[in-house]
């Protein structure tokens, strides 16, 4: 773009950026804080690197580039090229438990250890990041005194009635009561209101920046009405096609069985579906491909036509096919979700976990508590967590079926470290495994390594206000030929002493999606590139194709990107959802023992896999269950008698 465009959008405008701790990055930081005074006073012994020491140092409230933010995923990618670490420097500290990961799976692994094994449980936590959840990330934003909250990451609590007795257990330990939702969530809000949702068809792909209502992306029908329809820029043919998607009852697989066209379904793209057997306008692809990107990270070209049938996708009311009866998604209400989405649940765990994280009991007041990172790593603590700490390597001492201890290395601010435990949880990304545990067998490094998590992008946008959302009648746009795709205006939830912004004359947040896939690929190819286009995107892409598309988007509603926008954060996840298997491109009737998940999770000696990627799929609860079960598999067999008593 011009430098006139730019100036236009609000490019040279001074964004309420925090990508540092106050202006001081994490080095200098550290710098300053080594020897402080304040730390005595404080009991908190000092440390040559401790940026969590800092009384600045408070992660949720930097903006910028957040998610896999820069510093947490470097060393990472050095071990997967070749480097090692042969001289760690030994820390002299032996746990019963060392958990590499401080996400929720993570998080829950050491609860439930604790829980089984004892109070007493020495338990280490380790992160690369420079916050814990892992993909439930709080963001935080000021409106002058006010307090904003968003998501960027896991946002809700699916159907929490059908988790698990574990998982739903868990919730209700930490004094999550997910009933208090249906009071915490205005559902009324939006709808005394009249705002409904909206499709954004950009000039650059349909051939005018054109605005209407309708369309739902996310369990929700996907139809416009006649009128609506009619004002869509596509080809005059291409609209009659899409008025005979929405309206035929047709069955384009006739002649075969049930079975037969399920399988078929299966095995068929939705693209392909709709332009080999409803044969319809390319125009129309145009529309929905994008549509599927919430849920699976690409576009229809990769999603199967069985999948788009059960989503009340167009184009199956004559196959007489019954889908699966309701899942258990649409049988609850889409209303279980805290401020800063399941950053909350991390949150709680945390508190849980070790004494002094933050005040307060109820998950009411953890949604305003503002958490003492320099209580996390505290050593008179039975639990530690240790943030901007990559590990390198995860081996025993000796023969894994004998042996007596789990050795751990990591690199934080450069060096390398070790540690010792009588057993290890490894509840990080599948694909890392391998690279921390060569001994592996070659099986079990294949089928960890054979997933490729989905890469997407979360960002808030701070706005003065939403009166463009109120005049435009809208609560969300889909914008299935934009950058991003779509805005969403955030959760209507108050709880405790937050309160959600719900005159329009408020400032609010925005959420915007990217999933960055390249359409015509396999899924995993797509999922491949779309990593590669985020680590080499760099914040003020993110921020140019924000401006021109929320400045475009809402223009009719008196928006201005120069003057209403306020700050920006973008949570870039290179490796963010779990990978779900995908018919298109996989066996139709694999085992379950043969799910490259369930043969990657298996205990090797004293080591143990949690995380959503050991089940294949990205739900809280998933991460709760297989850090459950990667727990059961230490306390039930008598070996978790542990190797660090009295170390």
């Amino acid at each position: 773009m011009s430098k006139k465009r730019d100036r236009a959008l609000g490019m040279d405008r001074a964004l309420t950026r925090r990508d540092f701790l106050n202006g001081i990055s994490i080095a200098v930081g550290a710098s300053l804080v080594a020897g402080s005074p304040w730390l005595e006073a404080f009991g908190i012994p000092d440390s040559p690197f401790a940026p969590e020491n800092d009384p600045n140092y408070y992660p949720p409230a930097k903006t910028g580039m957040r998610g896999s933010h820069d510093g947490s995923w470097e060393v990472a990618h050095a071990m997967r090229d070749g480097q090692t670490w042969p001289d760690p420097i030994d820390d002299k500290e032996s746990y019963d438990l060392v958990v590499v990961g401080a996400g929720i799976s993570g998080l829950a692994s050491a609860y439930f250890y604790r829980k089984f094994a004892g109070a007493q449980s020495k338990i280490l936590i380790l992160d690369n990041h420079d916050d814990f959840g892992g993909h439930a990330k709080r963001n935080e934003f000021r409106a002058e005194d006010r307090l904003l909250l968003g998501y960027g990451g896991t946002q809700s609590l699916e159907a929490p009635h059908h988790y698990s007795k574990e998982a739903f257990g868990l919730l209700q330990e930490l004094g999550i009561d997910v009933d208090r939702f249906f009071k915490y969530f205005d559902q009324q809000l939006y709808k005394s209101m009249n705002l409904k949702r909206a499709t954004f068809f950009d000039k650059e792909t349909f051939g005018a920046d054109v605005l209407l209502p309708g369309f739902g992306t996310h369990y929700l029908g996907l139809e416009y009405p006649p009128e609506i329809l009619s004002k869509i820029p596509i080809a005059e043919s291409a609209r009659q096609d899409l008025s005979r998607l929405q309206t035929t009852t047709v069955d384009y697989l006739s002649g075969l069985s049930p079975e037969d066209k399920r399988r078929k379904l299966i095995k068929t793209s939705y693209k392909d579906y709709l332009l080999q057997y409803v044969k319809l306008h390319p125009d129309v692809i145009k529309i929905f491909q994008t549509a599927p990107h919430g849920l699976y990270g690409v576009g229809i070209d990769a999603v199967s036509a069985w999948d788009c049938l059960q989503m009340d996708y167009p184009g199956f009311k004559g196959i007489q096919l019954q889908s699966s009866e309701d899942s258990p998604e649409q049988a609850e209400p889409y209303i279980f979700h805290f401020p800063d989405g399941n950053a909350s649940v991390a949150r709680l765990l945390v508190r849980s976990l070790v004494p002094g994280s933050a005040p307060g009991s109820t998950m009411e007041d953890i949604v305003t508590a503002r958490m003492n990172y320099a209580r996390l790593d505290n050593p008179d603590s039975t639990v530690q967590i240790r943030l901007n700490s990559t590990v390198v390597r995860a081996k025993h001492l000796g023969d894994p079926q004998s042996a007596s201890e789990v050795e751990v290395a990591y690199v934080r601010a450069g060096k390398a470290h070790k540690v010792k435990a009588a057993h290890c949880v490894l509840a990080c990304y599948n694909m890392v495994i391998p690279y921390l545990c060569p001994e592996m067998s070659e099986k079990q490094k294949e089928a960890l390594a054979y997933a490729v998590k989905i890469p997407l992008v979360y960002t808030n946008v701070q706005i003065r206000n939403w009166e463009s959302f109120r005049k435009l009648g809208l609560t969300s746009i889909y914008s299935p030929g934009s950058y991003f795709n779509g805005a969403t205006l955030d959760f209507p939830v108050s709880i405790g002493d937050y309160h959600f912004p719900s005159k329009p004359e408020e400032p609010c947040l925005l959420h915007l999606l990217r999933t960055p896939c390249k359409p015509g690929l396999p899924a995993k190819d797509q999922y491949r590139a779309g990593r590669y286009e985020l680590l080499s995107t760099p914040f003020d892409v993110f921020e140019r194709n924000i401006r021109d598309q929320l400045g475009r988007m809402l223009a009719g509603g008196g928006f201005d990107s120069a003057r209403d926008i306020q700050a920006i954060t973008v949570n870039r996840w290179p490796h963010g959802y779990a990978y779900e298997y995908n018919p298109l491109f996989e066996p139709l009737d694999r085992p379950d023992s043969e799910r490259p998940c369930v043969i990657g999770r298996q205990p090797f000696g004293r080591i143990h896999i949690a995380n959503s990627d050991a089940d294949g799929h990205a739900y809280t609860n998933i991460a709760i269950d297989q850090g459950y079960r990667a727990v059961r598999e230490i306390t039930s067999d008598g070996k978790h008698k542990t190797a660090s008593k009295g170390a």
